[in-house]
């Protein structure tokens, strides 16, 4: 399979409301096409600036335009840029962008990738519509073109290069674990990192140690830090950090929100309680709790911090629980999903 000359355009964004999750698949995405030979070039209206450095980084054009997201003059800046390149593939990604932006794509005479979680637009013109999630659908999309194709379920995980490289890596389930990751993604505009901050000394396990990761455009960072600084528990706080991977190899469980996170975190192998930071997360979390892969909090205003960390200390000392977890969360994410998605767009 190879891409050799040929362009690939992806449009998505990131900022604090939205979180990263969009772009960083995105990115993933674009790490397998590059793989296959192809470049790549992103569009963007909004991103951070640690970001923009990461994909210049990998070797990719980074393009802002200056219009209201998902607008119609969106749609016409994105297709002239893909023109100007000769884009083979345009890949579209975010809650923004709906069914009037992908006519306009198809009509423009280009071949469209449209990434969806949960059937937001309602229609779909993309060539293809991927949903990576677990409880993706055929219907979902009651509304869509005859040739346009469905990529469903978690064979279609994209998961960045970082977290490939550990494919055939196995965990180790300790009879009593003492590590604790915590990473509530990219946005966390209601800083509930700060409540599981609180829980970790009320986990009644000796000698455990926390490692919390937020994004760099966290707006609660100094809070943070004032609490972790306050607290005589074993807590590290990192920001903006490029060995993900590494840390969740680290670490015996983590707490993370519902987003793109649990799909590396079953990939790691690492057991994991969910909590559901907005509405999309919610059927992301009840999917992979019915399927043994987290445990599910829900929303984090319907738990107390006693909550949180008495359902860490059951966790880290279970290492039963811990061992199905890693299993059943490494056999539903393989790492291919990126190359599986590529092979369809060559």
């Amino acid at each position: 399979m190879q891409s050799k000359g040929r362009f690939l355009l992806i449009r998505a964004d990131a900022n604090t409301q939205m979180g990263t999750g969009h772009l960083m698949r995105c990115l993933a995405l674009a790490q397998a096409w590059q793989e296959a030979g192809g470049t790549v070039q992103f569009v963007v209206a909004g991103i951070t600036f640690v970001l923009q450095k990461r994909l210049t980084t990998e070797a990719i054009t980074v393009l802002q335009i200056d219009t209201p997201p998902g607008s119609t003059n969106d749609a016409m800046q994105t297709i002239e840029m893909a023109r100007k390149i000769g884009a083979t593939w345009v890949v579209v990604d975010g809650y923004q962008f709906g069914a009037d932006y992908q006519q306009a794509i198809k009509q423009a005479d280009l071949n469209l990738l449209f990434i969806d979680d949960y059937g937001h637009a309602n229609h779909y013109y993309a060539d293809f519509v991927l949903n990576q999630n677990i409880y993706a659908d055929e219907a979902l999309y009651p509304g869509r073109e005859p040739y346009t194709r469905l990529l469903l379920v978690a064979d279609y995980v994209l998961l960045r290069r970082e977290f490939r490289l550990w494919r055939d890596w196995q965990r180790q389930s300790r009879p009593v674990a003492r590590k604790a990751l915590v990473t509530l993604g990219g946005g966390d505009p209601d800083n509930q990192t700060l409540k599981v901050i609180r829980a970790l000394p009320q986990v009644e396990v000796d000698e455990l140690e926390g490692v919390v990761v937020v994004d760099a455009g966290n707006p609660h960072f100094h809070s943070l830090q004032s609490a972790v600084a306050q607290s005589q528990f074993n807590i590290r706080l990192v920001q903006n950090v490029t060995n993900m991977p590494e840390l969740m190899a680290w670490a015996d469980v983590a707490v993370s929100a519902g987003g793109s996170t649990c799909w590396e975190l079953a990939f790691m192998g690492l057991p994991n309680l969910v909590l559901v930071l907005a509405d999309n997360q919610q059927p992301i979390a009840e999917g992979l709790n019915k399927s043994g892969v987290v445990i599910n909090f829900g929303r984090p205003e319907t738990v107390s911090t006693t909550e949180i960390a008495a359902g860490l200390a059951h966790l880290l000392s279970a290492p039963g629980r811990r061992a199905m977890m890693s299993e059943q969360g490494q056999q539903l994410v393989d790492g291919m999903g990126g190359r599986r998605v590529v092979s369809h767009l060559m």
